[in-house]
């Protein structure tokens, strides 16, 4: 190596140690930095990566009522789901759709789960069914808290079902007579009842099931039709007109405001009145008698279950409920000067304060 050759040598080795001893300095502050910047970065990148969508079944849930107020049935079913080795997020996922009392809605959100590929639905209610039922004639549909499936043509009977629909049904004869019961043994006086009813489909044979266990215990009953808050309060008018000595409730939980509506205009009236839904006990009314609807939503679980191993809807057999609730609101009992029997305390599920 010439002597030019050494100096360029030298001269670059030199550049080289004071750059290695100017980033020696500063080493601390140059890895902190760059470790932060790592770190905000890989925080970034979670932050956008989207969420892992769950493997397995998709199940659709459909319903009339609130998604913020009336979830319990929802709840119910995962829990049911869950205890079957089903869990939500992990290897299913339940797709929840709510009217918010909207009943018009139903169809389209009936169509806009089946346009997400669920492979079963659950439905709850008579209208939510049927939103569902003329929608698909093929996706399976496991509904609950329908009043008589049968009745409305979503099953061909109870035993044999026979479609693509299943689940749990309200149908229960001895369900009126003991709202009838009940109602009687809290105003031993009864001898005319008015039924409040929605128009909704089986209307007729309700009406009916409720007018034959009213006559066979020596009841009179008039019906009223009540789909409106208008309707509703032309309804209490003619209540005062036709002197009853009770209501019975028949319609299903409706939406909150006119839950509300029903059970301020029936405290009004001064009448005794008993509910087929426990939700209008638990929101200020005066006495329900009603299916469980976390047992319900509990046991369709187990239809979902057997569905999405391989079982057909239209073999499984329609149930009815075992499990029902009796409740009686002492507040409102108290408002109306009623003295609730000791009987109906001791076998009441629960007492409102």
């Amino acid at each position: 190596m010439g002597r030019l050759d050494r100096k360029v040598a030298t001269a670059a080795r030199d550049r080289e140690h004071q750059r290695h001893v100017f980033w020696a300095a500063r080493a601390p502050a140059y890895r902190l930095k760059r470790r932060d910047f790592l770190y905000l970065a890989a925080g970034s990148a979670i932050l956008r990566r989207p969420a892992v969508a769950a493997t397995g079944p998709r199940i659709g849930f459909i319903a009339a009522g609130s998604g913020t107020t009336d979830r319990g049935p929802l709840v119910a079913l995962r829990g049911g789901l869950r205890a079957l080795g089903w869990s939500d997020g992990d290897n299913c996922a339940i797709l929840d759709r709510w009217a918010e009392a909207h009943t018009e809605r139903l169809p389209d959100l009936a169509r806009e789960l089946i346009g997400s590929a669920v492979d079963i639905l659950v439905t709850a209610g008579t209208l939510a069914t049927l939103a569902a039922t003329n929608t698909t004639a093929t996706i399976p549909i496991v509904m609950v808290g329908v009043g008589d499936p049968v009745a409305i043509g979503v099953v061909d009977s109870l035993e044999q079902p026979g479609g693509n629909v299943t689940g749990l049904s309200l149908s229960s004869h001895e369900l009126i007579a003991k709202r009838l019961q009940l109602l009687r043994e809290l105003v031993p006086s009864l001898h005319r009842v008015a039924i409040i009813v929605r128009n909704e489909p089986g209307l007729e044979q309700t009406l009916a099931d409720i007018h034959g266990d009213a006559e066979r215990m020596g009841l009179d009953s008039v019906e009223i039709e009540a789909d409106s808050g208008r309707a509703l309060e032309f309804a209490f008018t003619r209540l005062r007109n036709d002197r009853c000595d009770g209501l019975y409730v028949a319609s299903g939980p409706l939406g909150p405001a006119k839950r509300a509506q029903i059970i301020a205009a029936a405290a009004q009236s001064r009448l005794a009145v008993i509910y087929s839904f426990g939700i209008f006990a638990a929101g200020g009314g005066l006495m329900s008698f009603a299916a469980d609807d976390n047992d319900l939503f509990r046991r369709a679980a187990g239809f979902v279950d057997h569905i999405l191993k391989g079982a057909n809807p239209g073999n499984l057999a329609v149930e009815v409920p075992t499990r029902f609730e009796l409740a009686i609101n002492l507040k409102a009992a108290k408002a109306l000067q009623l003295t609730v029997p000791p009987s109906l305390l001791a076998r009441a599920d629960t007492l409102i304060q």
